[in-house]
């Protein structure tokens, strides 16, 4: 399940035991993420899903662009993540029960409430403010000067992707045209082959 959002999102979804979800988020170099989730595991008895799921664990996994694994860990039912892009591009972020208690699920669901930050809206704003005593005033313009960082982070993405895209364009258009010249290249030695053939029947039948 591919997904590809900016900066801030929540969402929910259903797994079963043995069923892993992944999710796509594009994003810039030097950028931090902060990912928090819970689960609830649904109750047959009560036909609705249960407020918190004690006993049951997640496992939380990280690829880079290359598929290099940049986190691997097992949580709670509960649980908060965080990594810090070093390669722009696609992330891959899966999620997956590692519980081995099958009468945990018996043949149920689990609904995962998924929240991703990224960027500088993983700063706690009020915390930084606290800490550094910063009035309103140079609060609102840290804000600010981490926003511009984002964007600038973001304009460097989209000039990678602009520069990888132009790099595959290029290479496309030059096997097609090796192509071209190799095909034409076939069809001459073919054609030659043809002559030859032609000439020599003719001859072997003493019609030349």
């Amino acid at each position: 399940m591919p997904l590809c959002l900016y900066n801030h999102y929540a969402l929910y979804f259903h797994i079963g035991e043995t069923e892993k979800k992944c999710f796509i988020e594009e994003i810039p170099d030097e950028t931090m993420v902060i990912g928090k989730y819970r689960t609830q595991l649904w109750d047959k008895q009560t036909s609705s899903f249960l407020p918190s799921t004690p006993g049951l664990g997640m496992h939380v996994e990280i690829k880079d662009p290359d598929t290099k694994i940049i986190l691997s860990r097992q949580y709670g039912s509960d649980g908060r993540f965080t990594f810090t892009s070093h390669t722009p591009g696609e992330h891959q972020i899966c999620l997956h029960s590692n519980s081995t208690k099958m009468a945990l699920f018996a043949g149920g669901k689990l609904r995962v409430h998924l929240d991703i930050q990224v960027g500088e809206h993983t700063n706690n704003y009020p915390e930084i403010a606290a800490k550094d005593k910063l009035t309103e005033l140079q609060l609102r313009v840290r804000q600010l000067l981490d926003q511009v960082e984002q964007i600038q982070k973001e304009q460097n993405y989209q000039r990678y992707r602009e520069e990888r895209f132009r790099m595959t364009s290029e290479s496309t258009n030059q096997r097609v045209l090796w192509w071209s010249i190799a095909q034409t290249l076939i069809l001459i030695v073919t054609g030659i082959w043809q002559m030859k053939h032609l000439k020599s029947f003719f001859e072997a039948k003493k019609l030349v």
